[in-house]
């Protein structure tokens, strides 16, 4: 389905790992929707001095709200446990109600990052057990193939974000001018042009979470 318009949705929050991992995913999808109430949150990185301040000039640049924690993200990529996100996301995210979620898929997006992986689980785990207050789920539905190539939209996901031209490039300059990445760099290089999400609605049986 290719559609970008939100406008059955006022609140939306975006659950991510990194700062920049909404642009990289979503980041076309925010841009074409200011109409939308945005809430962004981003778990790690929250005292790194050169992210944190390049995070805040995105939400600037989206007129959205947000907040980051400081889970461990070293390079070792310790386990983190549900609870341990939970309470972070307890004191991140406002307590109200979201007509949807956005976040990572609990497969990642590409091979393999496990914030990614444990940041998605533990958000459609506490979306299922009503522990997070949202209408509707969306995950970033990317695959790399295992790593023969780029993250890219994966074709038979459940929503497709075609971006114009103009929106790709604003993406694409918010990855290379506000968060600093060359031209060269893994992040710039993914910037998505198509951006894709698995979808799902409270009420409606959502067992296909189980193998996303």
């Amino acid at each position: 389905m290719n559609m970008s318009s939100l406008f059955n949705f006022k609140k939306i929050a975006v659950i991510v790992a990194h700062p920049d991992d909404e642009t990289l995913w979503c980041g076309g999808l925010i841009l074409m929707n200011p109409q939308c109430d945005w809430t962004i949150i981003c778990l790690c990185r929250g005292n790194d001095l050169d992210r944190a301040p390049k995070f805040s000039a995105a939400l600037t640049l989206y007129g959205a709200t947000g907040a980051m924690g400081n889970l461990d993200d070293g390079p070792e990529q310790k386990t983190i446990t549900q609870n341990h996100i939970k309470k972070d996301l307890r004191l991140l995210l406002p307590p109200v109600y979201f007509d949807l979620i956005i976040t990572h898929s609990p497969a990642g997006e590409y091979t393999r990052h496990k914030r990614h992986e444990e940041i998605g689980r533990t958000v459609s785990d506490s979306w299922e057990q009503n522990i997070l207050n949202a209408g509707e789920l969306w995950l970033f539905a990317y695959e790399d193939h295992n790593t023969t190539g780029y993250p890219r939209a994966i074709q038979h996901a459940d929503r497709i974000v075609e971006l114009s031209e103009p929106i790709r490039l604003k993406k694409y300059k918010m990855i290379t001018r506000t968060y600093g990445f060359s031209k060269e760099s893994f992040e710039a290089m993914t910037t998505p042009k198509r951006e894709a999400f698995w979808c799902f609605k409270k009420g409606e049986k959502n067992e296909s979470i189980g193998f996303i």
